[in-house]
């Protein structure tokens, strides 16, 4: 692969604390943090608040090693499956839920959680719900049928996956099949929280620039409807920040339910 070539995340590896530093720190030189911490953190905590989504088991597949976008969800669901590509996630997350030395720091995010709730004097026990909820870290590959092999789990009430189906897919027709590849861990009923980076074609962790597939809301809107996952919740929030470490337009939430 050409040096200027962005790499791919699931087949080349990423350094996922530098990926961290740079994009969900409380370092003073974080600038994405309306996008990367505040948006998502308070778009799931309204729509499971509403009531909209409900259930026992909640499957994340996500990018990198974050915890954040969890802290609502551990509310609701009494189990909480992660799903990573990387050894070194895993490892970064292992690390943080046995709250073992050098586990990274959540602190920022969990007062950030505990604020949206109203509950400002409760941050430890935020991050003690959430480690709580989570039952197992796997490691999960597309190239599968069963992305989970050798484990075999139960459907989902609701899946979470942020930023990962543009970073693993190449091109419309890889986003088409890794998106039905995540619809199919869902129950008939259940909901898939999406959360994406829209008209992207890079982004950077440590020295390293990575490949993201570029879409627009209506791509992923029209995605949706094509795998037979009905709307039920769009927002789109403008890039809040200024910085050349990934060249995002936009931030999109959006939640779809699979037919019965």
């Amino acid at each position: 692969m050409d040096s200027t070539t962005p790499k791919l995340y699931h087949q080349h590896g990423m350094d996922s604390r530098s990926y961290l530093d740079l994009y969900f720190s409380n370092k003073e030189d974080m600038v994405f943090a309306e996008d990367s911490l505040t948006f998502p953190m308070t778009m799931i905590h309204y729509l499971l608040s509403t009531g909209r989504v409900e259930g026992k088991l909640l499957i994340d597949i996500s990018l990198g090693s974050f915890i954040h976008h969890l802290y609502s969800a551990s509310n609701f669901f009494k189990q909480i499956v992660i799903l990573k590509f990387q050894e070194r996630c895993i490892m970064e997350l292992n690390r943080w839920l046995h709250d073992r030395t050098g586990a990274y720091d959540w602190s920022h995010t969990s007062s950030v959680a505990a604020e949206l709730e109203g509950m400002r004097d409760q941050l430890k026990e935020k991050e003690m719900r959430l480690r709580s909820s989570i039952v197992q870290i796997l490691k999960c590959d597309f190239e599968q049928e069963n992305i989970t092999s050798p484990v075999l789990l139960p459907l989902a009430d609701c899946i979470i996956s942020a930023w990962i189906l543009e970073v693993i897919s190449k091109n419309e027709d890889e986003y088409m099949k890794n998106l039905e590849k995540i619809k199919k861990l869902l129950k008939p009923g259940g909901q898939l929280l999406l959360i994406a980076i829209l008209d992207a074609t890079y982004f950077t962790a440590g020295t390293e620039r990575f490949h993201s597939f570029k879409c627009n809301k209506e791509f992923v809107k029209n995605a949706f409807g094509k795998v037979g996952l009905v709307i039920d919740y769009c927002a789109v929030q403008r890039r809040r920040n200024v910085s050349d470490l990934a060249d995002y337009k936009a931030a999109l939430f959006i939640v779809g339910r699979k037919g019965e």
